[in-house]
């Protein structure tokens, strides 16, 4: 196994470090900072950035040839971290602490170490890893936003305050889709210039944003989270299978929730944002397309046509047609007819 010691801080130190490691050269470009991965190790590259007032962000985008490990053991306080598994898996565990605590894709951690014991990330070998990491050095970031600390939860409050590192922390869940859409933006987003260090600064806030929101979620005392997670959008698809394939008899919204392990707000949030409506607004688009089809392409009359969608009322088949494609069903089917003749 490859040990790595960084025995740095901040971030662009870190950087240094891992490239000396490395036997490489760093490259830096408006304040950021990236190595490349030489063959001999993997492939893939490690960047980071530091911003005003103490706050940062590790990026690992990674595959190495042997297991490695990263031991951050700096003597000092270490910062706060926020890590996030985007894809592979990796472990963290603390300094003094032979258990290592797994992050699977999807999953996310806060952690706090205590006094000046560090961290330690491992890597199996083999394995394409993506990591993010927030770095939040506590003095200086206390010091910007003392403030807006002031509405935190008692516990994220101490956590956030706790400038000595009095207190060891750790939390595990599975991060938002809105995080996972954030780091979606970081990597696509090409600039080279300022520009890009405005906009990696606003996403790294943003994270941080829903980080927090979470925090809160996770560790509400009421019944079920309310915020939507990245593993779930298969099961949001499953659901939208459902309505797909059974659209004459379909379900309640109730019992598609049901049957694929979400409760109804899940569900709606998660129909919110892959198909940007609710599920009664999806249901009603694929009933459309679906008579359309039948219209077009089937002999069924239009009563016929409204029980294959799984309405009854044809009346209410007319009126919501008309309203989604501004013509009636049957001057629908005649004009098609028509063209179909001609």
């Amino acid at each position: 196994m490859i040990k790595i010691d960084v025995q740095s801080l901040p971030l662009y130190e870190v950087i240094r470090d891992i490239a000396t490691a490395f036997e490489v050269e760093y490259e830096e470009n408006c304040g950021e900072y990236h190595v490349t991965i030489p063959s001999k190790f993997g492939e893939g590259f490690i960047k980071g950035i530091n911003f005003d007032g103490g706050f940062g962000i590790l990026i690992y985008q990674c595959k190495f040839i042997d297991d490695l490990e990263f031991h951050f053991v700096v003597d000092d306080v270490h910062p706060l971290k926020f890590l996030y598994c985007l894809k592979g898996t990796v472990h963290h565990r603390f300094q003094d602490n032979k258990d290592n605590n797994t992050l699977q894709q999807y999953q996310s951690s806060i952690v706090a170490s205590k006094s000046t014991n560090g961290h330690i990330l491992h890597f199996a070998r083999d394995t394409e890893i993506q990591v993010g990491s927030l770095e939040v050095d506590r003095k200086q970031f206390h010091n910007k936003v003392n403030c807006e600390l002031r509405s935190l939860s008692p516990e994220l409050k101490s956590l956030f305050t706790d400038k000595m590192a009095l207190s060891e922390f750790y939390h595990q869940g599975y991060y938002s889709l809105q995080i996972a859409d954030l780091f979606t933006k970081i990597e696509s987003f090409e600039s080279n210039d300022f520009v890009r260090r405005i906009f990696l600064e606003g996403q790294a806030y943003n994270i941080l944003t829903h980080q927090i929101v979470q925090y809160h979620d996770d560790t509400s005392e009421e019944e079920g989270s309310s915020v939507l997670r990245s593993y779930e959008i298969a099961q949001i698809k499953k659901a939208s299978k459902l309505i797909d394939h059974d659209l004459a008899d379909l379900d309640s919204i109730e019992k598609i929730a049901e049957e694929v392990g979400l409760n109804i707000n899940k569900l709606q949030l998660g129909f919110k944002h892959l198909y940007q409506t609710t599920v009664n607004g999806y249901v009603q688009q694929k009933r459309m397309i679906l008579a359309r089809n039948l219209l077009n392409n089937t002999d069924y009359n239009i009563s016929e046509v409204v029980g294959k969608i799984g309405l009854s009322s044809k009346s209410y088949f007319s009126k919501i047609f008309k309203e989604t494609y501004d013509i009636s069903p049957s001057e629908y089917r005649k004009n098609n007819k028509t063209i179909r003749d001609t």
